[in-house]
C-alpha cells in the first residue's frame, strides 16, 4: 500500500510543495545573511539544503498530477513559493515588503487563479 492511499490527494501535494519550498528558499536566499562566507562554501551548503527539497517536490508533483494538471501544479507552486518567500524575507532576512511587491505578487495570484479556471 502506498502513502497516497491514506491521505487526501488534493492536499498532500500542497503540503509537500510547501515543505519543499521552505528548503529551497533557504538554499537560494539563506546565504544572503552571510555575505562574508566564501562563495564555494555557500554553493555547497545551498546544494545540500536543496537536496531534501527534491525528495519532497518530486513526489508532490507525481502525486499531484493524479488530480491536478501540470499547469495547475506550476501555478500552485508559484503561489506557495511567494507565500514562503514573504515570510522568509520578513522574518529571516528582516527585509520590508513594499506595496509594489504585494501588488506584483497579487498579479501572480490572479494568474494562478486563471490557470485553475476550466
Amino acid at each position: 500500500m502506498q502513502l497516497a492511499q491514506f491521505v487526501n490527494p488534493y492536499t498532500l501535494p500542497i503540503a509537500l510543495l510547501t515543505l519543499s519550498n521552505v528548503f529551497m528558499t533557504f538554499a537560494w536566499y539563506g546565504h544572503l545573511k552571510y555575505k562574508g562566507a566564501p562563495l564555494l562554501a555557500v554553493i555547497l551548503i545551498s546544494w545540500l539544503i536543496a537536496l531534501p527539497e527534491y525528495f519532497l517536490a518530486v513526489p508532490a508533483n507525481r502525486l499531484g498530477h493524479q488530480v491536478y494538471s501540470a499547469a495547475q501544479l506550476k501555478g500552485m507552486q508559484e503561489i506557495i513559493t511567494l507565500s514562503v518567500f514573504l515570510v522568509f524575507s520578513i522574518h529571516y532576512l528582516g527585509e520590508a515588503i513594499k506595496w509594489n511587491h504585494i501588488a506584483g505578487f497579487l498579479l501572480i495570484v490572479a494568474a494562478a487563479y486563471l490557470i485553475f479556471m476550466d
